[in-house]
């Protein structure tokens, strides 16, 4: 393929997240998005999940969006810096952490993990609320932490160090319950 710039305003990538395997996805963006043009807005569509939105910025798209962070919490499953927390198993019915302590969302600074498995299991659209609101503020502050590392020059060490935590998942200690349940 050729450079391309056909005058649009910007150039937007779609059909690469819908069940393709994520490295034909990584390998396609690391041929196309060197031929667009630089100056013009990248959008790749349907990408959601943390360390694809990590890789894409690090070949050179500019925006990306996706359901995934929303039906994901609107199921009981929210982003955290150690990987996915489903809220609705029974291990947190008494945790009075927030769903991620490092982040400073409104769901994080008001509600724990336990209020908010109660309300999944009450049925109270509240739960799918908070979820939601948490991920995709979670999204946001990973994208905007991203900006500061590209500006700071230190894009890639801040890529490895989010996909190391990321990958604790369920091993990290600060998934698992801290507390003695009687």
């Amino acid at each position: 393929m050729y450079e391309a710039d056909y005058g649009f305003a910007g150039y937007a990538l779609g059909g690469l997240a819908v069940g393709e395997p994520r490295e034909d996805m990584y390998r396609i963006l690391k041929y196309i998005t060197p031929k667009l043009p630089e100056n013009k807005p990248r959008y790749l569509m349907g990408v959601g999940e943390p360390a694809d939105m990590l890789e894409a910025v690090e070949h050179g798209i500019d925006m990306m969006d996706c359901v995934q962070p929303t039906r994901i919490g609107r199921h009981g499953t929210v982003f955290t810096k150690y990987g996915r927390l489903v809220i609705k198993n029974a291990v947190y019915s008494r945790d009075d952490r927030p769903l991620d302590e490092d982040c400073d969302c409104y769901a994080c600074r008001n509600y724990t993990r336990a209020y908010i498995r109660h309300l999944f299991k009450a049925g109270e659209i509240l739960g799918q609320r908070l979820a939601t609101y948490h991920n995709l503020h979670f999204l946001l502050k990973l994208m905007d932490n991203a900006r500061e590392a590209i500006i700071d020059g230190r894009f890639k060490e801040y890529k490895e160090e989010v996909l190391k935590n990321y990958a604790m998942g369920k091993e990290s200690d600060w998934i698992k319950l801290k507390v003695n349940i009687k």
